[in-house]
């Protein structure tokens, strides 16, 4: 159950955000809700109050004490400074009116591209995924091909059709992880519905949790090793103490709205959230 080579932390820089080469994208182009998560409703294509003139946040370092939590676990994969800096040329949209509304378009998709090619690099790093990573090179050369496109043939791309393609590489990829695990988990319920679940403890290696509800979970202590959670909901989960060290397509946006600690292990690639210390 190793990886077939060490990540090389610098290559995937390109994936992660860098909001002092973004002109704001996600604070502008994207709509939000009051909520628990957002203090006050937002339009897309509207600028955030806290969005200062330099195009950072006013209140980045305190965004869950204010009442911004959905912005504080929000991840755009390097989007954000890929459309500002490669698709727009730098060419913000404050002093380049008649692109705007484009650039706020074409802002989405270029998040879910990129997050499709953070999932496939992850590939890369599996010995357990091989036999696959032939056909996961040619994808990932494909993906970034259309990230270099005009705004007018990103805004043509039918984002599901791709995420298809790539979706049938990942569940190849889940399953020869998860393969490797003999043992079936324990605990696991039917559906994808852990709302609340009281999971102390438990032992779900290798388990496939794509997609679930693991909001306010109490996954304490718990055994997460090679288990598969991409697109899993980690909304006030509760993973203190527990072991994600091995598990597959686990994100930095998954990590920042979950509650942790200091004993929580993580994979490699992704960093403990500043609140989790706030938070002991």
């Amino acid at each position: 159950m190793s990886r077939a080579l060490i990540i090389d932390d610098n290559k995937l820089n390109y994936l992660r955000a860098d909001c002092e080469n973004c002109f704001g994208l996600c604070c502008v182009a994207l709509p939000y809700a009051k909520s628990a998560d957002f203090a006050f409703d937002k339009d897309g294509g509207t600028p955030c109050r806290n969005l200062q003139s330099n195009y950072l946040c006013g209140i980045h370092k305190d965004l869950r004490n204010n009442g911004f939590r959905g912005c504080s676990a929000y991840e755009c994969f390097g989007a954000g400074q890929k459309v500002s800096q490669v698709t727009y040329k730098g060419k913000d949209w404050r002093t380049n009116k008649d692109t705007a509304q484009e650039m706020f378009d074409v802002y989405p998709i270029m998040q879910q591209l990129h997050e499709m090619l953070w999932y496939l690099n992850e590939v890369l790093t599996l010995e357990a995924a091989k036999s696959i990573h032939k056909e996961v090179k040619l994808c990932i050369e494909e993906t970034e091909e259309l990230t270099s496109k005009s705004p007018e043939i990103i805004l043509s791309i039918d984002v599901t059709e791709h995420r298809a393609k790539v979706n049938e590489l990942l569940i190849r990829t889940s399953e020869l992880v998860r393969a490797q695990v003999t043992k079936k988990p324990k605990n696991t319920r039917r559906g994808m519905d852990y709302l609340g679940a009281k999971l102390k403890g438990a032992d779900l290696k290798g388990a496939n949790l794509r997609g679930a509800l693991l909001i306010a979970a109490d996954l304490r202590n718990a055994d997460l090793r090679w288990c598969d959670v991409i697109g899993a909901d980690f909304r006030d989960t509760d993973i203190s103490g527990a072991n994600l060290t091995g598990s597959i397509f686990l994100t930095q946006a998954q990590v920042n709205a979950a509650k942790g600690n200091i004993y929580t292990k993580l994979p490699p690639t992704l960093v403990m959230p500043a609140h989790w210390h706030q938070e002991e």
